[in-house]
């Protein structure tokens, strides 16, 4: 979608465009009522914003939509499709590493109870392997702020990828 185009776009139609990068109403609306912008640079500078900080239910929320790294997302929701694409560039699995992240999501979702969230886009299988497993060893105090920036990071990208001058 063209910057100018999410300008103009009426309420629902932004609202709609916005919810595959990042399933958090009030980070939607704040972009949504932040419009017009000058700049691509400028809305994503807005949805950082929009995104400091994300509140223990905005997380909550944010993860029932994420798949398990490694796991091919179902559906052909633009969401499902975006998890798709993120986690393509991650290559053939070799099969020791795939295991190792499966067993590395049992033991987070039991330790933490809730999935694994990573930005897949530019990492190897084996840098989220490590991450898995340094995360394992974190609070869940500090696993959630690790979450939020995964999220911010996930959300701006998408955003990135939908929006272009």
């Amino acid at each position: 979608m063209l910057l100018e185009d999410f300008n103009a776009a009426g309420r629902t139609e932004a609202v709609t465009a916005l919810r595959p990068c990042l399933d958090i109403g009030r980070w939607i609306e704040e972009i949504v009522d932040s419009r017009p912008f000058g700049s691509t640079g400028s809305l994503l500078d807005a949805a950082r914003r929009a995104a400091e900080p994300f509140t223990d239910a905005e997380v909550e929320t944010a993860l029932a939509h994420h798949p398990r790294i490694g796991e091919r997302p179902a559906g052909n929701s633009t969401e499902a499709r975006l998890s798709r694409s993120e986690q393509a560039t991650l290559g053939a699995p070799d099969p020791a590493v795939a295991a190792a992240i499966s067993e590395g999501n049992r033991n987070y979702e039991q330790k933490f109870g809730q999935v694994f969230l990573i930005r897949a886009a530019g990492r190897s299988r084996e840098e989220i392997l490590a991450a898995i497993n340094t995360r394992l060893a974190h609070t869940p105090e500090d696993e959630l702020e690790v979450i939020g920036q995964q999220l911010r990071e996930i959300a701006v990208l998408r955003l990135e990828g939908l929006i272009s001058a």
